[in-house]
């Protein structure tokens, strides 16, 4: 049975794929999904959880940091990424970067590439404790995190980086340049945001 991650995020970069997965040979292939669609809402609390960060420059450590999250829209939304091949072992080593997100199966809703099919298909969905429809004041967003997206959908291709900015409703949140303070982060989990 072949089972694919419908990435929308970080996990679009094959490099950050295989940093978890533990493998140099991810693939994306670009795909769309439809019906969703894609926002910072994610909410982690910067202070309570595996990893803190800090303002370069002034050393503030913000209360929470956002990241993306895809929630149902209508039938003309429609949110583009890429699906990555993985093991069901593989989906256990994605579970423990995702902590803040479960996974959720998403196959009858996704339009892989040309040739692209899978059995499976799966994304992950913030956990309704994690999800903020409305950020608190002072939440920020962690421009190492932003970067990472922007060019993994560059790699892509230029029409998906276009595409990606047009379906990402970013926000007023704060980007801030930040650190890692502290943080005691398992195997496979981004250090840079």
């Amino acid at each position: 049975m072949s089972v694919a991650v419908f990435a929308y995020g970080s996990l679009v970069s094959p490099a950050s794929a295989a940093a978890t997965l533990g493998r140099s040979d991810v693939e994306a292939v670009p795909a769309a999904l439809a019906g969703r669609r894609r926002s910072f809402t994610l909410l982690r609390d910067n202070r309570a959880c595996e990893k803190t960060f800090a303002r370069r420059g002034d050393d503030w450590v913000p209360d929470h940091v956002l990241a993306l999250n895809i929630v149902e829209g209508n039938t003309a939304d429609n949110v583009n990424g890429a699906l990555l091949v993985v093991s069901e072992a593989e989906v256990e080593r994605l579970d423990l970067r995702e902590i803040r997100y479960r996974r959720v199966e998403v196959s009858a809703l996704v339009a892989p590439a040309a040739g692209a099919r899978f059995d499976r298909v799966f994304a992950y969905v913030a956990r309704p404790e994690h999800h903020a429809t409305a950020p608190p004041p002072g939440a920020v967003v962690l421009t190492a995190y932003e970067n990472a997206v922007e060019e993994a959908f560059a790699k892509l291709g230029e029409r998906e980086l276009e595409r990606y900015r047009a379906s990402t409703d970013r926000g007023t949140a704060e980007r801030i340049d930040a650190y890692l303070l502290d943080g005691e982060i398992p195997a496979g989990n981004p250090r840079r945001w």
